[in-house]
């Protein structure tokens, strides 16, 4: 046995959250489990999330309508069963944080409130190469106000060796354009580097120009320990079946900074965005209700919210954010040493090396270019090892604290090294 994998096993048995593989279910390759390296892209099934669907759907047999109001889980309160693990996990009052829609809808209703253009400032800046739907929903903003995405649509090009941006270069851009700027939308996590931001300094540079600062942390929510609230973010958004578990197509989450919480910035409204305490009333006028909750627009979906309040559960359980991060970067930590000890040849790292500049993903190019990398990718999925792939050459390695081990991270390595010597 390798001095390696002997060090893996140890690390597996001194690892206090190692119990929570068996909470999920994992794909089996073959005989054997799949070494799962896309919570990224998909986190796996909480077992509890099964359990949590039945008891929503054994309550809509028997109780059918009053289902909303009887019994346990009453469908009437049934979103604010989320409202408190989830803003523990983004670092968030409450009243600040709402489970609805999915992520882009939820980027388009913020931007409603929080992009509003005027000649003099009708710019959005982002990252170049930011995730498609972002920038599809930006620029359909955009034009939507009649102004031109050409002049008006500022993308920040990496500055840094591996394609990253570097903070001094956002503050640069930031003052170049800041007296154009109405919003500044920037990830918490770029999704095909890895790299992560801090959203503090982004908040006070955004706001130091005059500008909104808005966040898709669709890639750092379950990730990164977040402070929301702290670091004054207007708005964010995210979806919850990466890092959170709550499966395919989710119902994902949004927060609006308690300072917004009785604002009088226009939104697209809705009756489950009105006050509860005279919601029933039925009345023509709209009157919303304070804080994120206000900006919700039909009945939430009680049945794909039932697999998140399982997967949140297990984050309260392990320790919440701060244990699941100092596994992760245990975890992403080692990753990096076998690489630069056993494959460095072969992988090359463009993802930040300092902690704090990433989260559980390390994003890989493979010598040789595409090509190579795509043999790469398709031998370690044909031997049950499954990452994800993101063109144009970017193989994306992403163990996470609640299922990965320390064995999946060496077994990935040795794959490599395999492939490597074949």
């Amino acid at each position: 046995m390798s001095d390696a994998r002997t060090h893996a096993i140890a690390l597996d048995a001194a690892d206090p959250l190692r119990g929570f593989r068996q909470e999920f279910l994992i794909p089996r390759h073959k005989h054997t489990e799949q070494v799962y390296f896309c919570g990224n892209s998909l986190g796996l099934q909480p077992k509890g999330a099964r359990k949590a669907v039945e008891q929503v759907l054994d309550k809509w047999a028997h109780e059918a309508v009053e289902g909303h109001f009887r019994g346990q889980g009453q469908w009437m309160t049934y979103h604010e069963q989320v409202r408190e693990p989830l803003a523990r996990v983004v670092g968030a009052l409450p009243s600040e944080v709402v489970a609805m829609n999915t992520l882009t809808a939820n980027l388009h209703f913020m931007m409603v409130s929080f992009y509003r253009p005027t000649p003099e400032r009708p710019a959005i800046l982002i990252e170049a190469g930011a995730f498609p739907s972002d920038r599809h929903a930006v620029e359909s903003q955009i034009r939507f106000h009649g102004f031109d995405p050409a002049t008006d649509l500022i993308e920040l090009e990496p500055d840094e060796a591996e394609g990253t941006i570097s903070m001094a270069a956002l503050e640069a851009a930031i003052a170049m354009h800041g007296h154009r700027l109405a919003l500044v939308l920037w990830p918490g996590i770029q999704y095909r580097t890895g790299q992560a931001f801090d959203l503090a300094e982004v908040a006070r540079l955004a706001h130091a120009a005059g500008a909104v600062a808005g966040f898709d942390l669709a890639h750092a929510v379950g990730n990164l320990p977040l402070a929301l609230h702290d670091a004054d973010a207007d708005f964010a958004v995210w979806c919850h079946y990466k890092y959170l578990n709550a499966g395919p197509g989710a119902v994902a989450g949004a927060f609006v900074h308690a300072r917004h919480a009785h604002t009088d910035r226009p939104r697209f409204a809705g009756w489950w965005g009105h006050e509860k305490q005279t919601r029933f009333l039925m009345a023509p006028q709209f009157t919303p209700t304070p804080g994120a909750e206000g900006w919700q627009l039909s009945n939430p979906p009680v049945l794909a919210m039932a697999p998140l309040l399982a997967s949140l559960s297990l984050v309260d359980r392990a320790g919440g954010m701060a244990a699941l991060r100092a596994k992760s970067e245990q975890l992403t930590g080692f990753l990096e040493e076998l690489i630069e000890a056993r494959v460095l040849d072969t992988l090359e790292i463009i993802t930040p090396a300092e902690p704090e500049r990433r989260g559980c993903q390390l994003s890989l190019r493979v010598a040789g270019g595409r090509e190579r990398g795509r043999e790469l990718f398709d031998y370690l999925v044909s031997v049950g090892v499954l990452g994800d792939w993101r063109e144009p050459d970017v193989i994306r390695i992403s163990p996470v604290p609640l299922y990965n081990s320390f064995k999946d991270v060496y077994r990935f390595v040795e794959e490599v090294e395999l492939w490597r010597g074949v």
